[in-house]
């Protein structure tokens, strides 16, 4: 193989490509991070977000709620959760409208309004098909939905329901979501 150095290889040592470093065979440290760049490389490819979309996202103050139903709806489809229909959406507008369509957003919600915190969680709720606590369960309302991403630790510190929501901090949220669902 093309990252093996045959003498390295016989004492014990392997030459990993890209670290510049010798390695031992035994450093299972060492194996697990190159394993979690892998594994994380293949998420990434997965995901078929760009990094241009990415850092768009990351330099939103606020963002709309089409923009978060696209970045939603890819994570839910790549997560393989209720958003099954979602891999054919191409821009913002579609995801919106497949969103609106199968009621994972909150009531008067437009396209270019600023995405409030409780309306994504009700949009993270039903597209990735949580189940939430009693209240949640029986009102399936922005603000239970809030709170139960508040009690699953997915929205963290010091926030209102009402407030916008960031690039940042929708991809936090979505990071938070995807590890609980592992």
């Amino acid at each position: 193989m093309w990252f093996f150095s045959g003498k390295l290889r016989n004492r014990g040592l392997i030459y990993i490509a890209g670290f510049d470093k010798i390695t031992y065979e035994g450093d299972i440290l060492k194996k697990c991070l190159l394993l979690s760049i892998l594994a994380l490389g293949a998420l990434a490819a997965s995901a078929a977000q760009t990094a241009a979309e990415l850092e768009t996202l990351l330099d939103t103050q606020a963002v709309t709620y089409a923009q978060a139903a696209r970045f939603v709806l890819q994570a839910a489809e790549s997560a393989d959760t209720e958003a099954a229909g979602a891999a054919a959406i191409a821009n913002p507008e579609q995801a919106f409208q497949f969103a609106q369509e199968n009621d994972w957003l909150p009531k008067g919600a437009s396209p270019d309004t600023p995405a409030r915190l409780d309306g994504i969680s009700l949009l993270f709720m039903r597209s990735f098909g949580l189940k939430g606590g009693l209240l949640y369960s029986l009102f399936k309302t922005p603000h239970y939905a809030y709170r139960e991403m508040v009690y699953r630790q997915a929205i963290q510190g010091r926030a209102d329901p009402h407030m916008a929501v960031s690039g940042y901090q929708l991809i936090f949220i979505t990071n938070r979501i995807l590890e609980s669902n592992e």
